[in-house]
């Protein structure tokens, strides 16, 4: 049994660092630079009171270009010319991420020194040393008390100078330290990684903790508890394959790479070239893998809004205040032409999802993929606060132009929307967050991908997931609701319908092309499948009406959008205060009765 070797816990880079390389210019000082630092991996770190005594100058390693040391250090040590995000040593990293002063380190257990006897060129002892004495750190993560926009966190920071920001046993006892503070202070932990992988020289006990970290995070999830990973460049091997992405919110610096095996390794098993950017936080993000890439100077505020989500609580009587503008009488409501309804809620100028969010929420925190290898840009889904309400929220997003509505799909959700959509439902279901949907879709893509890679499975899964989820869900469709597609978000507490907007099980010219045989009975088949807003409320399909502007929400978005805003705060008022399992058993009684009652509607009356 050995003890660490020890040493300095500032954090800051010593003078004998191996990334500093002092030269002067070929003219010497008269130059005019009089020395300049030649960065042979990373940037320098420094504090700022002691910014410009290792030179003024330094050179980036990724387009070599001469930046002003001071200068740099104000932009969080990115370069100002291609924008490489240099590596920051644990300490650093608490100090940019957290609250100024908040800060203050945690003291993590002492493990055995070599539990191997291990020696290669040299004993790992020494290894050990050098890097203690190179970086001021015991190991490869440090962990921090602190705050992020006023709220307590606990940080696990990792420092790729240290071993390569290796994984071992004293790199394991500090992230599960972290995530058992965390725990028993019931807040949130947020995880800075930079690791090349498991470390060899400490064997299968090494390999141990990836089960041990991540052992740690499953206990989190079961106390509801937010956790979030910040990715820097680079995570690999047992660090990315744990507790890296195990946490519910991903989030990358740009250009960081992140992967199992790195590059070399994959070309050389699989002798393939690799496709340009593999691994990088940009390919992760198109892939569905991580949530989101950030520059530095942004990660402060987008840490910070999801941690205040995660931890806000809204007032008991939320929501009192606000007028329910929702027609619940069929009655009340202005006939229309099925086929005008149709058209209407198709109409390209109607609010889409992400319109409403944007007027809706404060610090929408957009979430994306499905994790398995898809972000589906058909379904957007994030947290943000409503009115001082922290919620989730799930959506179809069509778009308005061409060129939008091509690229999400025309709304329609493949696969990778459907399990993006049930990770968010999870997520609301661990932090206690009320769902609210937003529905507008023709329905599901169809297509060989699609079936290949399990839609009706997905779709079934939603159907369950959200019929069990125990917390308030409210859901609007806004436009268009398509089949399966449409049900997939609307399983719901409660249901409301635009005006305007449509509910089937098939769309007018589908059910035309099926049963009447002939494109031309489009306006029969809308009629007949009672698709409007009165027959739907009837039915018992929908609770309520949610009225437009005069000639339909594309007339007048922004009143369409408050309107609406006003539904869904008075709906999910009504849900938020019921026991989850109540909410629960009511939400099956609602689905389990329809069509399995007579709700009073005449058969026989043609559908306007």
């Amino acid at each position: 049994m050995g003890r660490r070797h020890p040493a300095d816990t500032s954090g800051r880079p010593t003078d004998h660092h191996p990334v500093f390389a002092a030269a002067r210019p070929a003219g010497g000082p008269s130059g005019g630079i009089s020395r300049i630092v030649r960065l042979t991996t990373d940037p320098p770190t420094a504090s700022p009171g002691t910014a410009g005594t290792d030179g003024a100058w330094l050179a980036c390693p990724g387009c070599r270009s001469l930046v002003y040391r001071r200068r740099y250090l104000r932009l969080l040590d990115v370069c100002p010319d291609c924008g490489r995000h240099g590596r920051l040593p644990a300490a650093a990293r608490a100090e940019r991420l957290l609250d100024a002063g908040s800060p203050a380190e945690l003291a993590v257990p002492e493990v055995p020194l070599d539990p191997l006897g291990f020696v290669d060129q040299l004993p790992y002892p020494d290894r050990l040393r050098e890097a203690a004495d190179r970086t001021g750190s015991r190991d490869a993560v440090r962990c921090y008390r602190g705050t992020l926009h006023g709220q307590p966190v606990v940080l696990a920071a990792m420092d790729f100078r240290f071993l390569g920001g290796s994984l071992g046993t004293a790199a394991g006892e500090a992230v599960t330290t972290a995530a058992e503070t965390a725990l028993s202070e019931g807040v949130p932990l947020l995880l800075a990684t930079a690791s090349g992988g498991a470390r060899m020289q400490e064997g299968a006990l090494a390999l141990m903790q990836m089960a041990r970290t991540s052992g740690a995070m499953a206990d989190l999830d079961a106390a509801g508890l937010l956790t979030a990973t910040l990715v820097t460049d680079p995570t690999y091997g047992g660090v990315a394959a744990s507790f890296a992405m195990l946490s519910d919110i991903v989030v990358a610096e740009p250009g960081a790479r992140m992967g199992f095996a790195g590059p070399r390794v994959i070309a050389q098993t699989v002798r393939e070239s690799l496709p340009p950017g593999f691994q990088t936080a940009e390919f992760l993000l198109r892939h569905g893998l991580i949530d989101e890439v950030r520059p530095r100077a942004e990660l402060r505020g987008f840490l910070g809004t999801a941690v205040a989500v995660a931890s806000g609580r809204a007032p008991a009587d939320w929501g009192a205040a606000t007028s329910d503008p929702v027609v619940r009488d069929p009655d009340a409501l202005t006939p229309r032409p099925a086929a005008t309804r149709v058209d209407l809620a198709r109409h390209r100028d109607r609010p889409t999802t992400l319109d409403h969010l944007g007027r809706w929420l404060d610090g929408f925190v957009e979430l994306h993929g499905d994790r398995l290898g898809a972000d589906c840009p058909a379904v957007v889904g994030g947290i943000g606060i409503l009115d001082g309400l922290p919620l989730l929220v799930l959506g179809h997003q069509k778009g308005h132009g061409t060129r939008e509505l091509v690229d999400r799909n025309f709304g329609m959700a493949t696969p990778g929307g459907y399990r993006k959509a049930l990770r968010l439902m999870r997520l609301a279901a661990k932090l206690r967050l009320p769902v609210l949907t937003v529905v507008d879709t023709p329905g599901a893509h169809p297509g060989v991908d699609a079936e290949e890679q399990g839609q009706s499975y997905v779709i079934a899964e939603c159907l369950r997931t959200l019929g069990e989820l125990p917390v308030p869900v409210v859901s609007v469709i806004t436009g268009e609701g398509g089949s399966g597609g449409a049900l997939a978000l609307a399983v719901a507490d409660e249901v409301l319908l635009c005006e305007n907007g449509i509910y089937s099980v098939i769309s007018p010219e589908g059910c035309a092309a099926i049963l009447w045989k002939s494109p031309n009975a489009v306006e029969v088949a809308a009629r007949a499948l009672r698709l409007g807003a009165a027959d739907l409320l009837r039915l018992g399909v929908v609770d309520g009406v949610v009225p437009e502007p005069d000639g339909g929400a594309h007339r007048d978005p922004r009143r369409a959008s408050a309107i609406l805003r006003d539904a869904v705060i008075s709906a999910l008022s009504r849900h938020r205060a019921t026991d989850p399992h109540d909410l629960v058993r009511a939400r099956k009684r609602r689905f389990r009765q329809l069509g399995a009652v007579d709700t009073g509607t005449d058969r026989r009356e043609p559908a306007r």
